[in-house]
């Protein structure tokens, strides 16, 4: 058996929850199959569940992202990349952080046993878990406010180097109401101009990241 579509009749009736099945999440990443064939490819899913699409998104990149696995560097490296593409938001806080529990565990699931000896492994780990945490929010797409009634902001995470990374702030609202990434993929190649948002940081190593503070 699959996994259930309904977890509770109340959580329909109260919260519209239903959850796509793994059949119907295939065929519609086949259709952009292109994007799913890049590590880089930014995906945001405007309301995530427990993860059923983005899980399988990550399935796919982490795909090639095991083409890296004979250097721990470039593996490491490839790993925070397509991660940190992932977006969802997520009305439920139980299903919000069964999301970044599932996109995790996926990460060290399929890790190659040869690189969790690495020096890079417990610092890349973190770091995951803490994109993770900030990409998968809590919130309302429909009003951009998170469960606590602030906005939406999502974080891009963009290399500038070999091994630093710069970070900017975004409202979701702003980028939204624009209409530049609402739908649930990227359709183009090229960077899209993303409005900033007034926090800024330095630029910091990427196995470094899960040290900024809030």
């Amino acid at each position: 058996m699959g996994k259930p579509q309904v977890k509770t009749k109340k959580r329909v009736a109260d919260h519209g929850e239903v959850f796509t099945n793994e059949r119907e999440v295939n065929a519609m990443l086949d259709l952009v199959k292109n994007q799913c064939q890049r590590i880089d490819a930014t995906f945001l899913e405007p309301a995530c569940g427990d993860g059923n699409f983005l899980i399988e998104i990550l399935r796919r990149k982490l795909e090639l992202v095991a083409n890296h696995k004979r250097n721990s560097y470039s593996y490491c490296k490839n790993l925070v990349i397509a991660v940190s593409s992932l977006y969802g938001v997520e009305l439920l806080e139980d299903n919000a952080q069964a999301c970044r529990e599932r996109l995790y565990n996926k990460v060290e699931q399929t890790f190659p046993k040869s690189l969790k000896t690495s020096n890079e492994y417990l610092e890349v780990m973190k770091t995951i878990q803490f994109i993770l945490d900030k990409n998968i929010v809590c919130g309302n797409a429909l009003d951009y406010t998170k469960a606590n009634g602030t906005a939406i902001v999502f974080y891009e995470w963009k290399f500038i180097n070999e091994t630093d990374v710069k970070i900017r702030c975004f409202d979701f609202e702003v980028v939204a109401e624009q209409g530049k990434q609402m739908s649930l993929f990227s359709d183009t190649n090229k960077e899209v101009s993303i409005p900033e948002h007034n926090q800024e940081f330095k630029p910091i190593h990427y196995l470094k990241l899960y040290t900024y503070a809030e």
